[in-house]
């Protein structure tokens, strides 16, 4: 307990807990968001890296139930299904992570907050992305990349990822799978890879570990609410999440 106030005081530990629980509510309803909420929350009152740090351990194990709820076999298919995306955003976390203290938080937040509030904005209006097969394998790739380099610097790769799968008009149950198997490979990844960088150590762990079970917590409330969701209401449910996330995002960047 006392490696843990050597980080954080009693009451930005009570802020934190009540930040993750939220985080890990929205994150159970569609499914993305977590790392998202967690990083503009904690970080208002935490060091940035001291943030980031605190949301990688519950970021693992969140996904890695959300990834198996169906089933093992079905994790695995959805696996099998998306093993091209899915390793691109891992190969390019690994590589951005180690760049986490070289570019300007303020940047990371506007060149994802933009375009993810575009592409959120525009669905919500009507307008339908969709990709030709001939692009499909382009247009996952350029994604992937995209989504791997900013999450392996910020934490977060969640809304260029679900933005691809909205796209796709992905079913909500496999996009609820597909999401915790792309995201937990990913939080694995980020958490090895800041323990390279060093963002994870003896002193930040304590914050994350103490964060694993209000997360949990929260992705169960959340899990109740997104089984009483359609199909239409689960899709526009995710967007206007995706507008809230990228217009904080974009408002960080802009305070930066």
């Amino acid at each position: 307990m006392q490696a843990l106030f050597d980080i954080v005081s009693p009451d930005a530990l009570v802020l934190a807990i009540f930040v993750t629980v939220l985080a890990g509510f929205v994150k159970g309803a569609v499914g993305f968001a977590m790392p998202m909420i967690m990083i503009s929350g904690l970080s208002s009152f935490l060091p940035t890296e001291t943030a980031l740090a605190a949301l990688i351990i519950p970021t693992v194990l969140a996904n890695v139930w959300q990834a198996l709820r169906d089933g093992a076999r079905a994790a695995v298919l959805s696996t099998l299904k998306y093993w091209r995306y899915t390793g691109i955003v891992l190969i390019f976390i690994m590589m951005s992570a180690q760049l986490v203290s070289s570019l300007p938080q303020w940047s990371l937040y506007l060149i994802l907050g933009g375009p993810v509030t575009l592409f959120a904005v525009l669905q919500l209006a009507g307008w339908q992305l969709h990709f030709r097969s001939e692009h499909k394998v382009r247009a996952e790739t350029l994604i992937a990349a995209f989504a791997g380099f900013i999450g392996g610097m910020s934490g977060v790769w969640g809304p260029p990822t679900v933005a691809y799968l909205t796209a796709l008009n992905t079913p909500k149950q496999e996009q609820m799978r597909v999401q915790g198997v792309i995201y937990g490979a990913g939080a694995v990844v980020l958490l090895l890879a800041h323990l390279q960088s060093g963002v994870l150590n003896a002193q930040s762990t304590p914050l994350s570990l103490a964060m694993v079970v209000p997360s949990l917590i929260g992705v169960a409330i959340g899990f109740r609410v997104q089984g009483q969701l359609d199909q239409v209401k689960f899709r526009k449910a995710t967007l206007a999440v995706l507008v809230v996330a990228g217009l904080n995002l974009m408002r960080k960047g802009l305070m930066g």
